[in-house]
C-alpha cells in the first residue's frame, strides 16, 4: 500500500527534482545549487517524517515516486 504524503511534502519534492534537473543542464549555478539545499532541508525536516519512526528510506523513495508521477502527469495535461 502507498504512502499517502501531505500535498506541500509532495510539491517541495517536485520542485527538489526540478532544480535537480535545471542544475544537471546548467552546472555551476549557484543559485539552484542554493534552492536545492533549500528544499533538501524543507524535505528532511517536514512535520510528516516525525511520525515515521527512522525516517525510511521507503518512504523517501515513494516520495519522490510520487513527486514524479505527479509531475509526469502534469507534463501531459499541459
Amino acid at each position: 500500500m502507498a504512502r499517502t504524503f501531505p500535498p506541500d511534502l509532495v510539491q517541495t519534492q517536485r520542485e527538489w527534482t526540478l532544480t535537480y534537473e535545471a542544475l544537471a543542464r546548467t552546472p555551476l549555478r549557484t543559485v539552484l545549487r542554493r534552492r536545492l539545499l533549500l528544499l533538501s532541508c524543507r524535505i528532511a525536516s517536514h512535520p510528516y517524517w516525525d511520525d515515521w519512526a527512522g525516517r525510511s528510506t521507503a518512504g523517501r523513495t515513494e516520495l519522490r515516486r510520487q513527486a514524479r508521477a505527479e509531475e509526469s502527469q502534469k507534463r501531459r495535461t499541459a
